[in-house]
């Protein structure tokens, strides 16, 4: 067979890109076959904007924010991990700040600048890349990659690399179509559902809450009146229900539910420092201390002044009701709710508005050794297509280097032994 290329790389994103400057650094000749008209534009909305480029947590540690079996990632991140993506960003000027949590940003809060500096690197190493080229078929013969198809005309190599993405942000490009791809070749794909998403609510609660930002709280997701999951960080309430860190990461866990119609619930801890008994002798002493004090001032002390209202209305005290005229039933009332404030979430937002994909293709299926397909010999999968989704944190980029790396490397050496 006449080949034109060593490795096809179908995708332009970060994973396509790390995945195609690695094979290409051991060698290999390589094309990035990119449907849209420019490169990662996902990548630079990532962050808004300002690119969580990864995350410092140890390998071991890292797993534990990935779903649904992080474990998966140990050989791709021993070979390329948070260490290594900034060494290489460095080396290209990007210069990098830890935030909260592990979390590193580009010193410019540019994510374009780490875009140009993955460009930089990948033309360094001498790939090719074309735009506007729609990959439509995976050409194989005896159960062997040969190359592709893109826009009617056949492109020869001895390994593909499928790098296209899942479903999120499809204006980006991210469209699913590697899901086909795989799937005419056999493979399993479990079903893509949005992944970080912002979560709408019933009732008018959000609404009332609208534009508050919540500190230090934690939020347990409930489906069928059974505890799923809790975090404790920050949230936000918007016009339509709930977001920011901890709801994006549990809607992980509510997405599914939510399809399938079932009883989903948020509920907010919103003093998670203190245990119920201690929060109780606190309420004492504060209705005690301040018994001429109407309730609703006295709430103040304990929530956000826009909450403070909609408190007494839930719990139906009259707000001009004096301290020291709460009933002991009230005041269970009140520490229950500032433990236990139920909201009903009714949908999840789309996958327009998802930072990531869930599902895609069955880990079973791939070798985690080498990111190569265990159907199709020479054909690799890297990023956002394979079934792993974690929590926000720059985890997700660095599952998109790790694999790209990796199944860069795992390409060249089998075009090497071929």
């Amino acid at each position: 067979m006449n080949k034109d290329y060593d490795v096809i790389v179908v995708g332009a994103g970060p994973a396509g890109l790390l995945a195609a400057g690695r094979a290409a650094s051991m060698g290999a000749k390589v094309l990035i076959l990119e449907k849209m008209p420019s490169e990662g534009r996902k990548l630079l909305i990532t962050g808004s904007g300002r690119c969580n480029v990864t995350n410092g947590a140890t390998n071991s540690e890292f797993i534990n924010h990935v779903f649904p079996d992080g474990r998966f990632l140990r050989h791709a991140l021993k070979a390329f991990n948070s260490t290594n993506i900034l060494q290489l960003l460095d080396k290209y000027g990007v210069k990098t700040i830890i935030g909260p949590n592990g979390r590193f940003f580009p010193a410019s809060d540019k994510a374009k600048d780490v875009l140009t500096a993955l460009l930089q690197w990948t033309s360094d190493q001498g790939v090719e890349i074309r735009k506007g080229e729609r990959v439509e078929k995976i050409l194989t013969d005896n159960s062997k990659v040969i190359g592709v198809k893109s826009n009617g005309k056949s492109f020869m190599a001895g390994a593909v690399i499928l790098a296209t993405g899942g479903k999120s942000y499809p204006l980006t490009g991210s469209t699913g179509d590697g899901y086909e791809l795989a799937n005419q070749l056999g493979h399993t794909i479990e079903k893509p559902l949005p992944a970080l998403v912002s979560l709408e609510t019933a009732g008018g609660i959000a609404q009332k809450l609208q534009g508050l930002n919540l500190k230090d709280v934690n939020a347990s997701l409930w489906v069928n009146n059974k505890k799923i999951h809790d975090l404790t960080g920050e949230m936000l309430f918007t016009h339509f229900g709930l977001s920011g860190p901890i709801i994006l990461t549990l809607s992980r866990f509510a997405v599914n539910p939510l399809q399938n119609r079932e009883k989903v619930e948020v509920s907010l801890d919103l003093v998670p420092s203190l245990k119920e008994t201690e929060l109780d002798i606190k309420l004492i002493q504060d209705l005690n201390n301040h018994g001429k004090k109407k309730i609703i001032n006295l709430l103040h002390n304990w929530l956000p002044a826009s909450m403070a209202p909609l408190f007494i209305e839930l719990l139906m005290i009259d707000a001009d009701k004096v301290c020291h005229q709460i009933s002991g039933n009230e005041r269970k009332k009140i520490a229950g709710l500032l433990k236990n404030f139920k909201i009903p979430i009714s949908h999840n937002r789309s996958f327009k508005e998802a930072i990531i994909t869930a599902g895609g293709l069955i880990l079973s299926e791939i070798s985690p050794k080498s990111m190569e397909s265990t159907i199709i010999s020479g054909l690799y999968f890297a990023g956002e297509l394979i079934n792993l989704d974690a929590e926000t944190g720059g985890y997700n980029l660095q599952i998109a280097y790790s694999t790209g790396w990796l199944a860069g490397e795992s390409s060249a050496k089998y075009w090497k032994s071929k």
